[in-house]
Formats: C-alpha cells, sequence, structure tokens
C-alpha cells in the first residue's frame, strides 16, 4: 500500500457515528474530549462557524466547505459564537447515533453530513500529531472532488432505505480520505511528521519506497537515491519535514507495523522480526523497547507505555 493508506490502516479508523444536523437561529455546540477521534464534516447547505481550542481565529464554514479535525482539541461549532453552547449529548441524543438527522433549534438555516471516527491505534496520538489541527477545504475545486461523495451521503440520512447505515458508514471513510488527499495539495504550514513528508514530492517518493519494503536493509544512500537527491541534501530536506532522520522514522514505522501484528496476529516474534529485517529476535527487541518504551511481549499484553502514548 501506498503511506496514507499504511497509515490509516494502522490506525483502523472505525465510523463511530454518521449523521446528519440541521441547525436553525442563534446555536452553538461545545464539543469536547475529542482524543483518539476523528470529525470528518460537510456544510452541505447554509453557514456557520468552527473554533478550534489553540488554533486560532475561528473559521467560517460556507455551502460546500469541508473540514477535519484530527488533533484531539475541543472545538464549538456554532451559527452564532455568542449563542449559549449546547453539549453533543443535548443535540445528537439517539437519532443521530444510528445514522438519522439532529434537528437543533428548529432547523433550517445550515445543515452538516459527517462522521465522527473512533481510532484504535496504540500510538493514535502519536500519528495523528501530523496532521494539521484544522483541515478546510473551501476551494471551487474541493468542493467539486468532494461533491459526489457528499451528495451520496446526504441522501443515504434523508431516506434510511436499506443498508443505509452501512452505506454511510464507506461514504465517510471514502470522504475523510479525499479530505485528506486534497490537503495534500495544498501549500500551507503542517506540523512536521509523515503528513508533511508526503506533500513533499521527492520526500514522499522516499517514503513510498520504505512502507512497501520495511524489511529492506535501507541505508541513507539508499532512501537518498529513492527521491532522487543527494544523501546531505536529502537527510536534511527530510528532517525538516518529517521531524526525524530517515533511518529513525524507518525504525518507527517497522515497530509500529511490529505493535500492530503482536496485538493483531498469532505471529510469532521471530516471525515479526524477519518480516522487518531483523536477522535475530534479541536485535528486534532491543530496538523495539528503545522505541516503543516496553518489550514486545509486554506490549501484547498490556500495551505501549505510559510516557510513549
Amino acid at each position: 500500500m501506498d503511506p496514507l493508506s499504511d497509515v490509516l490502516s494502522l490506525l483502523r479508523p472505525c465510523s463511530h457515528i454518521t449523521a446528519g444536523l440541521d441547525a436553525g437561529g442563534a446555536w452553538a455546540i461545545r464539543f469536547q474530549e475529542m482524543g483518539g477521534r476523528i470529525k470528518c464534516y460537510v456544510v452541505t447547505n447554509g453557514e456557520c462557524w468552527l473554533r478550534v481550542d489553540g488554533a486560532g481565529d475561528a473559521v467560517r464554514l460556507a455551502t460546500g466547505d469541508c473540514f477535519v479535525l484530527a488533533s484531539g482539541r475541543p472545538f464549538t461549532l456554532a451559527g452564532d459564537l455568542g449563542a449559549p453552547a449546547a453539549t453533543p449529548q443535548e443535540v445528537f441524543g439517539d437519532t443521530a447515533r444510528h445514522g438519522g438527522i439532529a434537528i437543533w433549534n428548529g432547523g433550517g438555516d445550515v445543515f452538516l453530513t459527517g462522521s465522527r471516527f473512533t481510532v484504535e491505534g496504540r500510538h493514535a496520538a502519536m500519528v495523528l500529531s501530523a496532521l494539521p489541527p484544522v483541515i478546510h477545504l473551501h476551494a471551487a475545486s474541493d468542493r467539486t472532488a468532494m461533491r459526489w461523495s457528499i451528495e451520496r451521503m446526504t441522501e443515504e440520512l434523508r431516506d434510511a432505505r436499506p443498508g443505509a447505515t452501512m452505506m454511510a458508514e464507506h461514504l465517510s471513510h471514502m470522504m475523510l480520505l479525499q479530505a485528506l488527499r486534497l490537503q495534500l495539495t495544498h501549500e500551507g504550514d503542517r506540523p512536521a511528521g509523515w503528513f508533511a513528508g508526503l506533500a513533499d514530492p521527492q520526500i514522499a517518493m522516499a517514503l513510498s519506497a520504505v512502507h512497501a519494503a520495511p524489511a529492506k536493509r535501507w541505508t541513507l544512500a539508499a532512501v537518498a537515491s529513492e527521491a532522487g537527491m543527494s544523501r546531505s541534501v536529502f537527510a536534511k530536506r527530510f528532517r525538516d519535514q518529517v521531524g526525524e532522520a530517515p533511518i529513525a522514522y524507518l525504525t518507527r514505522w517497522r515497530m509500529l507495523v511490529a505493535g500492530d501484528r503482536l496485538t493483531r496476529t498469532s505471529d510469532t516474534l521471530a516471525q515479526i522480526a524477519r518480516g522487518l529485517g531483523y536477522e535475530s529476535e534479541n536485535a528486534f527487541n532491543t530496538a523495539f523497547k528503545r522505541t516503543m518504551g516496553v518489550s514486545p511481549r509486554r506490549y501484547a499484553k498490556v500495551g505501549p507505555a505510559t510516557s510513549h502514548r
């Protein structure tokens, strides 16, 4: 798979809630405790405000705009930022929880559709921290690219035909992937990490090569060659974009894959070690504990060390 697919597969996002919101008048909703969750929503009609804690000024959302939140920061969604804020439980209740549409404050002014994804990966925070705190897609080309999924999602939520819940969940995954793809095409500040690396065409080639063959005996020269760059120039650019040295990234990725296999397969430590390029189980154990904070066997039982979450 490609790096974006690899990372999302490792996170195993599952659509916990796929729903619509029909709001009207002066309204606001305050969302707390978003850790380990990704929200991906589209404004299909009307306008509203989005304010994410610690992410600067509030963002005005118009019809067709999409936003993705993956930082876990609390945020407020509102038609009027000065209105008393309700809780998601008050607004959505059980109706939207089962794939329906929540009508708030009479509805009629703004309609949003989308999903909240629960992320299952044990090191979700480390992976999600590479995404911008707010991904706001509002260009005409972005809206066109998202339109098909948006229209289908709206139909599924509105018509409630047989299989609507599953259809909406699959569409929500498509919307998330499409939003992340589109964000990669836009210039702008991004937190250092794998996502920023994917936005750089040459660094992305190196990441693709490493993800395609994590067991290969990679050297700095070999990875730089995949990007078509000299070792020194590549090493600096990789660190600037990704936030760590190329070989350090390779080791971290190997250990994340190893952790996933330890908890989701019956593979032995020897099989996992060989599959990730380690000739001995001892060498693998040492690298795993240094990177993940605990031994492979303990990780398989109780998860990562607290300090590494």
